[in-house]
């Protein structure tokens, strides 16, 4: 398991290039990912609208406005400061308060409405200092749950770090979230009293086995800034150190970087070995660049899907849904329980390899965080 000199500002890097290859619409001139072509240009027509542009959340050229808006989220953090523009999506919600699950065909919310409601007033409050977002978390803290993953579904445990870090600053009529914050902690910690999630034999934590990376990955932003913001956590009668949660979080990136029983990177194009045979619709088909006849939904079915080659294109940066709870990857298209990549496992990856490049602080990392938000170009906002 050997993972020698990792390069995190190379995997920084590439995980942000993933999202070019991403894109929907017209592409940019910029456009450095070149077997991406135009595609969906005449999304929303039937309806006279134009809804074209944007991103696939996926393997597959489906738009959600439900994972696209947590992806942005999490790239933003520490980086962005929200407009007042926001606030009446804010109040629509809490007026018209309804779980998803009850009409959506993909991606059902099944933890409530409860979580994005705080972690919305959590990300005003901190954008605008107005007292009315504050007061609203407080008069609801009872929504507040002690939970064990983060996720576009269950947002609690980041709405509590998000409050948690304006406890440490002073708010201390917040310390239930620091309290909630630190249980999740505890619940990964290997060694931790509390310990609900398990690791592999080869260290990863393993929260279930579809698309697991996308579990890891967003627990391990949180494990950095938790560790870049208190001197540790007391779980049961256990102590664990910042700098001690900050090194589990480093395996974790070291993990999918190539440290782990196969010696492969889960990073497409990073390392001499990652997956080739990704569940990526526009990867695995040869790009009309190279191949300009049509291929139709049949033929890229027989001709593709089931073929044991290699992607023609590789889609470098992307971060798929990893090994199962036994540390195996078939590296198999079929498999997209495993070898599929998200947009939301990539930008919770990328907040986690800043927190590496920064040196000792949560501000210097928010200043690179900055810095790699310039570089993508507003188009990952479409």
């Amino acid at each position: 398991m050997e993972l020698a000199n990792a390069d995190y500002a190379e995997a920084c890097s590439k995980s942000i290039l993933f999202f070019e290859g991403q894109r929907s619409g017209k592409l940019p001139p910029s456009q450095r990912v070149t077997w991406r072509g135009d595609s969906a240009l005449s999304d929303g027509k039937p309806d006279n609208v134009d809804l074209s542009g944007g991103y696939y959340d996926a393997g597959d050229n489906v738009k959600f406005g439900w994972t696209t808006s947590f992806t942005v989220c999490l790239l933003s953090w520490g980086a962005i400061e929200y407009e007042k523009g926001f606030t009446s999506l804010f109040d629509f919600a809490d007026k018209y308060r309804a779980s998803y699950s009850a009409s959506c065909p993909f991606y059902c919310s099944y933890s409530g409405y409860q979580d994005e409601l705080l972690w919305a007033a959590a990300w005003l409050h901190k954008a605008t200092k107005d007292s009315s977002y504050l007061n609203y978390v407080l008069s609801n803290k009872g929504w507040s749950q002690q939970v064990n993953e983060f996720s576009w579904d269950n947002k609690f445990a980041g709405m509590q770090m998000l409050l948690a870090k304006e406890f440490s600053t002073g708010e201390k009529q917040l310390s239930q979230f620091k309290t909630n914050i630190d249980s999740f902690v505890c619940a990964l910690m290997p060694g931790s009293s509390s310990k609900q999630i398990k690791t592999t034999n080869g260290g990863l934590l393993f929260i279930r086995d579809s698309s697991n990376l996308q579990y890891a990955t967003s627990a391990t932003m949180l494990l950095f800034m938790h560790s870049n913001t208190f001197a540790g956590v007391q779980c049961g009668s256990t102590h664990f150190s910042a700098s001690q949660v900050r090194a589990f979080a480093k395996s974790q990136v070291d993990y999918i970087l190539g440290k782990n029983p196969k010696n492969m990177s889960y990073m497409v194009g990073y390392g001499s070995k990652y997956p080739t045979r990704l569940h990526h619709r526009g990867a695995s088909i040869p790009s009309i660049k190279v191949h300009p006849a049509k291929v139709g939904c049949n033929d890229g079915y027989s001709n593709y899907y089931n073929s044991p080659n290699a992607n023609p294109n590789v889609h470098v940066g992307a971060i798929v849904g990893g090994p199962d709870g036994n540390d195996q990857f078939s590296d198999s298209r079929s498999d997209y329980s495993h070898s599929e990549p998200t947009t939301y496992m990539n930008a919770a990856f990328v907040s986690s390899i800043a927190a590496l490049l920064s040196t000792s602080t949560i501000e210097q990392g928010s200043i690179y965080l900055s810095h790699m938000n310039q570089t993508v170009d507003s188009n990952i906002y479409l």
